[in-house]
Parts: structure tokens; C-alpha cells; sequence
């Protein structure tokens, strides 16, 4: 049995964004599992796994259970001492600790109020000022950070701080909130980073909208990289006669710019339409580079 990685939502689960970049953005394999808030409580659905109750939750292949987001990080930083989860730098990787426990247990006000949802982006949100108080503590040590490692992450490359902070971004971009210069050209580059476009474009394609998530403010366009244009089409003849990512045989068709391509199922095409340049494996068989 491989390790399992359950996780919520795409769209509106924080906590399991920033799980699954802990994998995908280091190179460390899982097998997925969704769990479905529309179908039951997570902790009901989680049982069989005792202590956990809640997502993300790994389950490794020996059976052990870890339930809570940080001690993950960690664990997969023991266990995979190569793949870079932590600086290598003293010093920054102290500061990479203290960014990600400092995410893991503060900024209550901020993920109240501004839960995150990457189905939709808002403007006039209201600041209160518990919720000032919230963004000026997030400035003052992502500034601290930027300022000592000088980029392009936190704490040089990416890190475990940057997973922890990728639905922060999507939160201060998602609900329009002020910040400074430095904090936007931060939040721009967690929109832009490919695999947080691959997770939205997964969440797009797969869950139901929840309405306990939308807020009554003004709507704006999502202030990400805006997309490639593609849709999904149901005739016609694909440049491709096996799927760019499993190798199977095409089933379903996506039109972009003129040229079609196919894919083994709905979810591989519809993800693909909702980002077509965030996956490696379409672009590298749509440019001719595979």
C-alpha cells in the first residue's frame, strides 16, 4: 500500500492546499483521496482512521497516521531529507520554522472572515480592525523574511513557510485586501507558481460550489495569470489519439486556439481547459517538446 494523502475540497480547503503542495511542489508521490464535504462530516469520514478527524490527514504505508499539518511538514522533511522541505541554511531555515508555526496557530480573524475560495474573487471587502491587525502582522514577517533571504520565497527558495502561506496569498488576493508593494509582488507570485494554478484549476473542475463559503461583496475576475483560452467540445478530431497524462485513449475533447486535443476522461480534459499552461505534460505534447 502507497502513503494516502486525504484531502477537502479543492477550492475552499485551505489546509489541504497546503498538504498537497508539501508533495507536489517536492517531488514526494501519495496517492490522493477526496473527501467529500457535501457527503458526509469529514470526522465521520475520517473514523476509520482514529486519532484523525479532520483534512489533510496522511496515512503511510505502514499504517501510521499524521493529523495535523505541521507535524506532516516535518515528517516528510525526516523522511525525505533531499527534497528540500526546509533551507538548508541555518539561519533561514530557523526563520522558516518560526514563519510556518507562527501560519499554523495565529491569524484566526483573517481565515474567519475571508475564508478561501478560488472559485471566486471579491472587492470591496470590510476591514475591521482585528483583521488590519491580522494583514499588518503578516507584512511585518513576510517583509522580515524577503528582506534577509532576498527572494524569490520567504526564505530563498521554496519552503515549507511558502506552502504554509499559499492560501494566505489566495485569501489577501481572493478578498482584494490592502497590503504594501512587497506583499503584492508575494501574493503574484503564489497566483503564478504552476502548481498552485494546477491546484485551482483541479478545483474548478471537480466539486460542487458551496454557498457557505460566497460573500455578499462586489464580484471581480480572478487576479490571477489570466488563462490560455480553451473549452471543452464534444466532436470533432484530436491532434492526440492517447491521453498526455495517463497514456490512455482519448475519450473527451478540449478546443484551444484553433487545435483540439484529447484526453482520457472529463476530469483530465476539464482541468486542462480551466489552465491549459499550467500542466507540463499537455504543454510539453501541445508544443512538440515531450
Amino acid at each position: 500500500m502507497s502513503d494516502k494523502l486525504f484531502l477537502g475540497d479543492y477550492s475552499y480547503s485551505s489546509w489541504s492546499l497546503r498538504a498537497w503542495l508539501l508533495f507536489h511542489r517536492f517531488g514526494i508521490p501519495a496517492t490522493i483521496e477526496i473527501v467529500d464535504f457535501m457527503k458526509a462530516g469529514v470526522a465521520e469520514q475520517m473514523s476509520r482512521f482514529s486519532p484523525a478527524r479532520t483534512v489533510p490527514t496522511l496515512v503511510l504505508s505502514d499504517g501510521t497516521v499524521i493529523w495535523d499539518s505541521l507535524a506532516l511538514a516535518e515528517e516528510l522533511a525526516s523522511r525525505h531529507p533531499d527534497a528540500g522541505h526546509w533551507p538548508s541554511d541555518p539561519t533561514m531555515r530557523a526563520t522558516a520554522r518560526s514563519l510556518a508555526a507562527e501560519m499554523h496557530s495565529s491569524f484566526g480573524t483573517l481565515r474567519e472572515l475571508c475564508p478561501m475560495n478560488l472559485r471566486a474573487a471579491y472587492s470591496d471587502t470590510p476591514v475591521s480592525e482585528a483583521l488590519q491587525a491580522d494583514l499588518a502582522r503578516i507584512e511585518t514577517i513576510w517583509g522580515f523574511a524577503l528582506d534577509r533571504s532576498r527572494g524569490p520565497w520567504l526564505c530563498g527558495d521554496y519552503s515549507v513557510a511558502d506552502a504554509f502561506f499559499a492560501p494566505v496569498a489566495a485569501r489577501i488576493a481572493g478578498y482584494a485586501l490592502p497590503v504594501g508593494d512587497q506583499a503584492r509582488s508575494y501574493v503574484a507570485a503564489h497566483l503564478a507558481d504552476p502548481a498552485f494554478r494546477r491546484w485551482r484549476a483541479m478545483g474548478l473542475a471537480r466539486g460542487a460550489t458551496l454557498p457557505w463559503y460566497d460573500r455578499d461583496y462586489a464580484q471581480l475576475p480572478w487576479p490571477g495569470p489570466t488563462p490560455r483560452p480553451a473549452r471543452a467540445i464534444d466532436k470533432g478530431e484530436a491532434e492526440n489519439t492517447t491521453c498526455p497524462y495517463s497514456g490512455d485513449p482519448v475519450t473527451h475533447l478540449m478546443e484551444s486556439e484553433g487545435r483540439i486535443f484529447g484526453f482520457c476522461n472529463a476530469f483530465c480534459r476539464d482541468k486542462t481547459v480551466n489552465d491549459p499552461d499550467a500542466w507540463p505534460k499537455f504543454v510539453a505534447m501541445r508544443d512538440g517538446t515531450n
